[in-house]
């Protein structure tokens, strides 16, 4: 075999383990928006909201022990501690979606995102559930192309909550 021979052998190897290599390095990260966790926001607000959202996240802890007919009492007390407590409504949202339940859901999340935007509070971090919980209800009304779209952008912008499609009790508290 000629030297060039060798070499251009050489190149080519080195070409392929280079277009190869290229095939298992990692594209370009995409910051994952951090997802709204009600705890975070439990102090926020007057005495009724503070007490209301504290109700929220025992509810939340009842679903998590399996307990979601406590859990909807303690929903229903929050609301009669503050009927315009956004984070309830998102809540009983994401019950609902467990329960598989697509017009309560909506209706939630209806009411949730109209208070939002009222006191200012919407955001890119309540929004990724809004879109996640929305594209759980299109899915069991059978809008599956609609539904998966949505829980598509919901898990991209947030893989490590929405990246199964569904939200927990847990991942919301």
């Amino acid at each position: 075999m000629s030297r060039v021979a060798k070499h251009l052998g050489w190149l080519a190897h080195i070409g392929l383990v280079v277009a190869l290599a290229g095939c298992v390095l990692p594209g370009p990260r995409i910051q994952e928006t951090p997802s709204l966790r009600l705890h975070e926001v439990a102090g926020e607000g007057d005495g009724r909201r503070r007490a209301s959202t504290d109700l929220v996240l025992q509810g939340l802890d009842a679903e998590i022990r399996g307990d979601a007919a406590r859990a909807r009492g303690l929903y229903a007390r929050a609301l009669q501690m503050d009927a315009s407590n956004p984070y309830t409504y998102l809540a009983l949202a994401r019950q609902h979606a467990d329960q598989g339940d697509a017009d309560r859901i909506l209706e939630q999340l209806a009411r949730a995102e109209d208070l939002l935007r009222a006191d200012a509070l919407d955001s890119p971090r309540v929004e990724v559930h809004l879109v996640g919980l929305r594209g759980v209800a299109l899915r069991l009304e059978g809008r599956t192309s609609e539904g998966d779209r949505l829980l598509a952008r919901a898990s991209s912008l947030a893989p490590s909550v929405w990246g199964d499609g569904r939200l927990s009790a847990g991942e919301l508290r």
